[in-house]
C-alpha cells in the first residue's frame, strides 16, 4: 500500500531544445531586424538633416506638411505653419514622422515582424522564446499598441496630404500645370500604395464591417467590407511595399534637390 504523494500528470513533452525545428527558420526574422534597422537609420539621419527635402513641384514624404516657419519655401505645396517659429532649427520631420511611425509601429502586422525579429518573441512558429513570462499588451509600454485605430485616423488625414502633393507634381516650378516628371510619378506611386496599405488595415476592416449584426441591412457598408478584405490578405506585402515606397520617394527627391540628376519631364 503506497502512503506517497501522487505526482502531478505531464501534459506536455519536456525537452531541452529549444525547436525540433530543423529548417533555417531564423533567417526570416534576421532579414526584418536588418530592414527594420536600415530603414530606422535612414529615416532618423533624413528626419535630422533638415535639408534637401524640396525641389519643385515635389516635396519628401518626410517634411510634408511643412509645419514650422523655418521650413524652405514651397508655395502651393501645403505650407500651414502651426507651430511658427518656435521650432528653431530643429527639423519639423520629427514631428510629422511621429503619426505614419506610430501607425507602422502599433500595426498587426508590423508587431508580429518586430516582436520576432527584435524581442523574439517567440522568433518563429514552434520555437521556444528566452523570457521567462509574457504579459501581453497589458501593461506598459506594450498598452500603448492598443492607439492603433487612432493612428490610423492620422495616417488616413496624412494620406490626403501626400495624395495632394503628387496631384501638385503636375505643375511646373513656376505654378503652371501641364507638368509631369518622373518624380510625379514616384509620388503618385507613393501614395497609392500608403493608400492600399491603410485600408488593407485591420482596424480599417473593423470600421467598414465590425459591429454588424446583418449585411443584408448594411449593403453600402457590406460591399465596402468585402473590398477592404480582399486587400487584407495581402496587408503583409503592402506593408512592406509602402514602406520601401516610402523611403525610396524621399531619397529621389533628396537626390533631385541635391542636384545630384535631373527629373526626367515627360512634358
Amino acid at each position: 500500500m503506497s502512503t506517497g504523494t501522487a505526482s502531478p500528470s505531464r501534459t506536455r513533452a519536456e525537452i531541452e531544445q529549444p525547436t525540433l525545428r530543423t529548417d533555417r527558420y531564423w533567417v526570416s526574422p534576421l532579414i526584418t531586424f536588418v530592414i527594420f534597422l536600415a530603414f530606422i537609420a535612414y529615416a532618423t539621419f533624413r528626419a535630422f538633416q533638415n535639408a534637401d527635402y524640396y525641389s519643385s513641384p515635389y516635396i519628401s514624404p518626410f517634411y510634408s506638411p511643412c509645419i514650422s516657419a523655418n521650413c524652405k519655401p514651397m508655395p502651393g505645396a501645403g505650407e500651414v505653419h502651426i507651430i511658427g517659429s518656435w521650432w528653431g532649427n530643429l527639423s519639423p520631420a520629427l514631428l510629422i514622422l511621429i503619426f505614419p511611425l506610430g501607425f507602422r509601429m502599433t500595426c498587426y502586422y508590423y508587431r508580429k515582424a518586430y516582436y520576432r525579429a527584435f524581442w523574439q518573441s517567440p522568433p518563429a512558429c514552434a520555437v521556444a522564446e528566452p523570457h521567462g513570462k509574457y504579459s501581453g499588451e497589458t501593461r506598459f509600454p506594450l498598452i500603448f499598441q492598443n492607439s492603433h485605430r487612432y493612428f490610423f485616423v492620422a495616417a488616413s488625414l496624412f494620406n490626403v496630404i501626400l495624395t495632394w502633393d503628387a496631384i501638385l507634381g503636375f505643375r511646373n516650378a513656376a505654378g503652371a500645370w501641364g507638368h509631369m516628371g518622373l518624380g510625379t510619378l514616384v509620388l503618385l506611386a507613393n501614395a497609392t500604395l500608403l493608400w492600399l496599405y491603410t485600408a488593407s488595415c485591420h482596424s480599417c476592416r473593423h470600421i467598414m464591417g465590425g459591429r454588424l449584426k446583418h449585411f443584408s441591412k448594411h449593403p453600402v457598408r457590406y460591399k465596402a467590407w468585402t473590398v477592404v478584405s480582399k486587400l487584407n490578405t495581402r496587408h503583409m506585402q503592402l506593408a512592406w511595399a509602402s514602406l520601401f515606397g516610402v523611403a525610396l520617394t524621399d531619397l529621389y527627391v533628396w537626390l533631385v534637390a541635391a542636384n545630384v540628376f535631373t527629373d526626367p519631364k515627360f512634358f
